[in-house]
């Protein structure tokens, strides 16, 4: 299940702060990618203070030009006259003999090149490793699959899907920026290393394209060619079975390099399979299967809808209310509460926490932030079905925290408070950050979830401490409807029927995260301790 086993012990801030950092996780974190942005600009401090440097040496190296140029232009065109001063003639020998070799042979340059390799390496620690670029890579893949977004849109910085053969946008984000022939590339070249050829052909066809616009003008800062791209990418299309396209992409990565003999003997392969081969035309490609997702269609359009809550007018059973729960503290201040299903039954608390106590939550929780885990058996461990990082907070009755229980409390009429409530559990997610299809309760006798030794998670009680411009909705895949991030909500449902059994109708997901920052705290509450105030039911139905 979705919980760190640093649940169980009393860890504070202070010594979570500490930690060192997972290696390679940046991407599972959008906090840790807007923090790279200050990590590029000390970057740019120290290539700023190399150029000045370089230009101060240039500067030098072209008053020297200027002189020399100067005394051949004015002074030597009559050698022997020139030749005839002794001053003249011991500058000039005094100038080839140690001026011409200090320029030539000057240290100044290596020295500010050093000078900007050793601002890099101090910077390298906090800099994205191989797994962040892989894993951001495979975000991206993942934000096409599920939001059905076309590639070359998404080149030009645009989010569009084609709806009635049109591309139609997504979302316009407030702030976007084209991709790059090398862009594209290192996109498809993480597919290809994982013989992903239905997403590998996509992004480098991209990467081609872009890099033949550009007259194959190679940059200093990209790792790749047309060459490369064109070499993962006839290989891509042969595994995908089109030989033809293959063989073509082959001869003319050829014509750039005429000797590559890996090339030659491809094309002579080639050439071979279509003679021998009866011709047909190339299967199109195929979407890889997933492991884990086996509600795809379901829980792919319940993302796309962008949050299809359900119409209440269609249910007239379904309501919005002033909701008191029978509280006092709650008499002169309701709960705005949506009723957003009856089975399983959701219900959406309108404006739950304040701005000032979402911020406070996200600040509390940065330090302990750790990459989200999953249940494995006994034990737990991080998993591609769920990219993000989690911190667990506790706190006194007069702590923001302590607040958060009581009010939860307060609406659901349950016991919060820890072992028979999880420590509250913040969130906060990453490059296409998601939870695919899941339970909040336990399945398994083995799962982690019982070591608290209070039961199985009865309910669960989710705060949106952010909004976000596209994505990340929470679809009930069962159910058949989602619910969008709506900033200072919360959304709390019964993971269990009143017999003690797990409600399959709570499958649910979080949709990956199209463009924003999405952070959420959920508060897992168990069957202890709840014994009198929701009594289980002895029949089988309930």
């Amino acid at each position: 299940m979705n919980w760190s086993t640093c649940v169980y012990y009393c860890w504070s801030l202070m010594a979570v702060a500490v930690m060192p950092a997972c290696v390679g996780e940046m991407y599972t974190s959008l906090l840790n990618v807007k923090q790279a942005i200050a990590v590029e600009r000390r970057l740019i401090e120290h290539l700023r203070t190399y150029i000045d440097h370089e230009l101060e040496r240039l500067d030098d190296v072209r008053r020297f030009y200027a002189k020399v140029t100067g005394l051949h232009a004015d002074h030597y065109k009559a050698p022997a006259a020139a030749m005839a001063n002794p001053l003249v003639a011991f500058t000039l020998i005094k100038r080839l003999h140690s001026e011409w070799l200090n320029v030539v042979y000057s240290d100044e340059a290596l020295e500010n090149l050093q000078a900007l390799r050793s601002g890099y390496e101090e910077e390298e620690a906090d800099l994205p490793k191989l797994e962040d670029l892989q894993g951001a890579a495979r975000g991206l893949m993942r934000l096409q699959d599920v939001y059905a977004l076309q590639v070359g849109s998404l080149a030009k910085g645009r989010f569009q899907r084609v709806a009635d053969g049109k591309p139609t946008d997504v979302c316009l984000p407030t702030v976007s920026i084209p991709l790059s022939g090398d862009d594209c590339f290192q996109v498809g070249k993480v597919a290809y290393e994982q013989e992903d050829y239905y997403h590998s052909v996509q992004w480098l066809e991209e990467s081609v394209r872009l890099f033949r616009g550009t007259g194959s003008q190679w940059s200093p800062e990209n790792e790749a060619t047309l060459q490369d791209a064109l070499d993962h990418l006839a290989f891509s299309h042969f595994k995908t079975g089109n030989v033809s396209l293959a063989l073509s992409l082959s001869q003319e990565l050829l014509y750039y390099d005429p000797q590559n003999g890996r090339v030659l003997q491809n094309v002579e392969k080639y050439e071979k399979l279509l003679g021998s081969l009866p011709s047909k035309a190339a299967d199109g490609l195929k979407r890889p299967t997933s492991q884990y997702i086996r509600t795809r269609d379901t829980y792919e359009r319940l993302c796309q809808t962008q949050g299809s809550q359900p119409r209440h007018f269609e249910n007239p059973r379904l309501f919005c209310d002033y909701f008191t729960n029978g509280h006092p503290e709650l008499v002169l201040q309701p709960a705005r509460r949506e009723v957003l299903s009856l089975q399983p039954y959701v219900v959406l608390y309108h404006n739950f926490v304040t701005d000032t106590e979402a911020e406070e939550i996200k600040q509390l929780a940065q330090p302990g932030l750790r990459r989200s885990v999953v249940a494995s058996g006994v034990k737990q461990a991080s998993a591609e079905y769920r990219i993000s990082k989690s911190s667990w907070l506790k706190g006194a009755a007069e702590s923001t925290v302590g607040k958060l229980d009581h009010r939860i409390s307060m609406l659901t009429g349950l016991n919060v408070k820890h072992p028979y409530g999880e420590y509250l559990q913040v969130v906060n997610y990453g490059i296409g950050g998601h939870y695919e299809p899941h339970f909040d309760h336990a399945t398994s006798p083995s799962s982690p979830v019982y070591k608290l030794k209070t039961g199985n998670r009865i309910a669960t009680f989710m705060i949106y401490l952010t909004s976000v411009e596209a994505g990340g909705s929470t679809a009930f895949i069962y159910a058949n409807f989602s619910v969008p991030v709506m900033e200072n909500a919360a959304i709390f449902w019964w993971n269990l029927h009143r017999n003690g059994q797990g409600d399959e109708d709570t499958l649910h997901a979080g949709c990956p995260v199209l463009i924003g920052d999405k952070w959420v705290a959920n508060k897992w509450i168990h069957e202890y301790g709840q014994e009198f105030l929701h009594p289980c039911s002895l029949k089988s139905d309930e």
